[in-house]
């Protein structure tokens, strides 16, 4: 589907990488994600990488201007013409002013902004839930995909721990920096007629479904 731009929306826990990667399957879409985009950025010696470098090498983080010029750059390669998926940017409304500036001028604009949307409650209840094998990292989850005996790794017998973010009160933080910054992208791209709600509780299929709905219309 050619010219497709989406922008996926939601707090930690909402299950947007999950979904991000079936639509960028189905829909054919270059997915965007910034930290991936530094990283080559930085690696391939470009002029913005460089400058990025300085700041994450300072443990800093990279201004908005210079990720918005790696964005930038990225959309402007011939593989996003189909269409592009951004998942989890732009973060602030600051952010988000600045990339529509940047489409407008490379003649492209967002299509759909899907938000999904989740109690609160289920948020916790996902995030803090989870936990990981401390040898071979596989995932697990204390209420969706407990281990069969607990505290023991099926796959490899190590210890299973819960990281340190995800414990409630960095959950907590984690869901108030999103309410206080990100949140508000949801009005944002309401007001400007491009925004779809989806019902992000259920089976990730079930969510997907939802999503398609969307996507099809």
């Amino acid at each position: 589907m050619a010219g497709l731009n989406v922008i996926l929306l939601g707090p930690p826990g909402a299950g947007k990488g999950t979904q991000a990667e079936r639509i960028k399957q189905d829909y054919n879409l270059v997915h965007i994600s910034t930290g991936d985009m530094l990283r080559e950025a930085v690696a391939a010696g470009t002029e913005l990488g460089v400058k990025a470098k300085g700041f994450m090498d300072a443990g800093e983080l990279v201004p908005d201007e210079v990720v918005i010029g790696i964005v930038v750059d990225r959309l402007r390669q011939p593989d996003t013409e189909s269409g592009f998926l951004l998942d989890g940017f732009p973060r602030s409304l600051s952010q988000a002013h600045e990339l529509d500036t940047a489409l407008d001028a490379a003649g492209k604009q967002i299509t759909m902004a899907l938000a999904m949307i989740v109690p609160e409650s289920e948020l916790i209840k996902r995030l803090t839930g989870r936990r990981l094998c401390r040898d071979c990292q596989k995932p697990y989850h204390v209420v969706f995909s407990p281990p069969r005996q607990e505290g023991v790794c099926d796959q490899c017998g190590g210890e299973i721990f819960q990281r340190s973010d995800d414990s409630e009160e960095t959950v907590q933080n984690r869901l108030e920096v999103y309410r206080t910054q990100t949140e508000p992208l949801i009005d944002y791209y309401r007001s400007r007629g491009v925004l779809t709600e989806i019902d992000g509780v259920g089976h990730p299929d079930e969510i997907y479904q939802r999503i398609r709905g969307s996507l099809s219309q």
